[in-house]
């Protein structure tokens, strides 16, 4: 994965937020759905949605390949007047603990398909009773829209493999659909997405 860190160093790597400001406009659509405590964001880049996160009142780890997204993530909350956790990390070997989390956050968290679904295990099993899994990314119709996301159709996510994958969850919300997706530079226009809110039995 370290021809990946060098690309995500380099692309964050600027005084701009490439992906903007503002949190994913699903995540802020869902928010209040979210249970008070610990919330650990995947894949967090620049900090956008952990900051939004941490404004609601969330205890907040971002994690990130990244060391370069992550300072300025850390940067964007204190300017935000909030505080963060950030954790440099190969979502290849992250450790997620189980039943450590209210909620576990996944935007546009494209990694291989290997290492996707063994995280997706991790996802479930880290939840604790009642926590919400919340994902958006990109499907492989997204190939034919090209306004952003990764070039390649194997790291993209369909909602049927999602249900194999998230074993274990319940579906509260769970769809594939075309949005406007204007979030930074590198995520602006029309995009097709799939988009999840997964609950823990509390049983």
């Amino acid at each position: 994965m370290s021809d990946r860190k060098t690309m995500w160093d380099e692309r964050y790597d600027t005084t701009d937020f490439v992906y903007g400001r503002e949190p994913n406009a699903f995540l802020a659509e869902v928010v209040q759905q979210i249970p008070p405590g610990d919330v650990l964001c995947l894949a967090e880049g620049e900090g956008r949605n952990a900051v939004f996160l941490a404004k609601q009142g969330h205890r907040v780890l971002a994690v990130d390949s990244s060391a370069v997204g992550l300072a300025k993530a850390a940067r964007l909350a204190e300017e935000s007047g909030v505080r963060i956790e950030t954790e440099t990390a190969d979502l290849a070997e992250f450790a997620i603990e189980p039943v450590c989390w209210d909620a576990i956050v996944s935007i546009f968290c494209h990694v291989p398909p290997q290492v996707r679904r063994a995280l997706h295990r991790k996802v479930v099993e880290g939840l604790r009773p009642g926590g919400l899994f919340i994902l958006e990314a990109y499907t492989p119709a997204q190939l034919k829209l090209r306004t952003g996301g990764p070039p390649t159709e194997e790291v993209m996510m369909t909602l049927a493999g999602l249900r194999e994958e998230l074993a274990g969850l319940e579906f509260l919300q769970a769809r594939e659909i075309e949005r406007e997706v204007v979030e930074g530079r590198f995520h602006t226009g029309r995009g097709a997405v799939v988009q999840v809110v997964a609950r823990k039995p509390l049983g």
